[in-house]
């Protein structure tokens, strides 16, 4: 990850750590608000999914109640990375990962183009809201939190979720709800200030212990590395050293909590920068907010860590990272694709044989019809939606 064309801090190092000392120290613990509404229902955040996507995901994302548009891009997010031509090992397809013989049974023309088409992200993006809102129906009588035995359905099947009464006792598909619901916060467009991380100062901390330290592309800070760093390896080792995982790379991290705006920022968020600021999949760089318009980041080959300013023509954004956020977050392949969530195996009860299978692969009740939204006019654009 790549820093490029940042302007470099004009102030010397030692003057400007003691004076974010002080605004680490103040932003960290000042009140600012209270945390977030709950997703359901709500808009998508700026800058969180590609901007061709968005008026897709937003329109869909509203076609039940039991659904919002940040929930149905953290599902889509999970399972492919909004890679429409994502394929997995067993045989799920597009953007969406259905399976062959599901596909069918939902596949809605989203674009307008008169074709139902799996590896279209428009048609998949359709199709996934028309799943889970058909899956919504078949759990209604269920008790507990609609959307929550929904997303167990769509994990483990809605046999498991209608015998067990909620979600069922199965590892996968516990993780899986709190996952999705917990990275749907992420997407979520912030409707009121955002909660400060009490945790934030410590990375700060660990981070200024780094300044000089050379770069080092890939670096993780180990040993056999001298201690270098790459930008997204040092975001990912001051996290960890406050009991925070986060992913390896900068795209990823970007989900690992909600987004401040740029007039919001404290201190320990971590702040993003892209080549295309309409497409959060062409972020290439991050670093560490401390204050005053600063970062410390690790900015690229030659350069040491150190302070540079944020304001530049690519920077995209910031994410308030929590604990939640970063461990909702998908894994990666050697190849950098998403890991898909993991279902249910043989623990999971097997329904009648007359039912038709759902996207997972569990057997399933027959579903009812659900009506979709009126279809856009152009390919491409929908209408309409949230």
């Amino acid at each position: 990850m790549v820093l490029r064309r940042a302007g470099t801090a004009a102030v010397a190092a030692g003057v400007v750590a003691f004076g974010f000392i002080g605004l680490v120290t103040m932003g960290t613990y000042a009140a600012s608000g209270t945390p977030q509404q709950s997703a359901n229902r709500s808009t998508l955040s700026p800058g969180t999914v590609p901007a061709a996507y968005q008026d897709a995901i937003q329109k869909w994302g509203s076609l039940c109640p039991e659904i919002s548009p940040p929930m149905l891009a953290a599902q889509l997010y999970q399972e492919s990375g909004f890679d429409p031509k994502a394929q997995s090992g067993v045989g799920a397809q597009g953007m969406a990962q259905f399976m062959p013989d599901t596909w069918p049974m939902y596949a809605t023309d989203g674009d307008g183009d008169g074709k139902k088409d799996v590896w279209n992200p428009y048609d998949a993006i359709a199709s996934a809201a028309v799943y889970d809102c058909a899956l919504a129906k078949d759990v209604a009588g269920v008790p507990g939190d609609p959307q929550a035995n929904m997303l167990a359905a769509y994990n483990a099947g809605p046999y498991a979720v209608t015998k067990n009464r909620g979600i069922p006792p199965y590892k996968e598909t516990q993780g899986y709800v709190r996952n999705i619901q917990a990275m749907a916060r992420s997407f979520t467009a912030p409707t009121a200030p955002l909660e400060v991380s009490a945790q934030s100062a410590a990375a700060i901390y660990f981070a200024q212990t780094k300044l000089g330290t050379p770069y080092l592309w890939g670096g993780d800070g180990l040993p056999s590395q001298n201690g270098r760093f790459d930008c997204s390896g040092l975001s990912k080792a001051a996290y960890e050293t406050v009991g925070i995982n986060l992913p390896r790379v900068a795209n990823d991290q970007w989900y690992a909590g909600p987004h401040p705006s740029r007039d919001q920022l404290r201190p320990g968020d971590l702040v993003f920068f892209a080549t295309d600021l309409s497409d959060p999949r062409s972020i290439h760089h991050v670093g560490i907010y401390v204050g005053g318009g600063y970062m410390i980041n690790a900015p690229h080959t030659g350069a040491v860590i150190r302070y540079d300013k944020i304001d530049t023509r690519e920077y995209i954004g910031a994410t308030r990272v929590t604990s939640d956020g970063a461990q909702a977050l998908p894994t990666r392949n050697d190849n950098g694709a998403v890991n898909a969530p993991s279902r249910p195996g043989s623990t999971a009860p097997a329904a009648p044989t007359a039912a038709p299978a759902d996207a997972t692969g569990q057997p399933s009740p027959a579903r009812p019809a659900v009506a979709a939204p009126p279809a856009p006019t152009g390919p491409g654009l929908p209408v309409g939606g949230g």
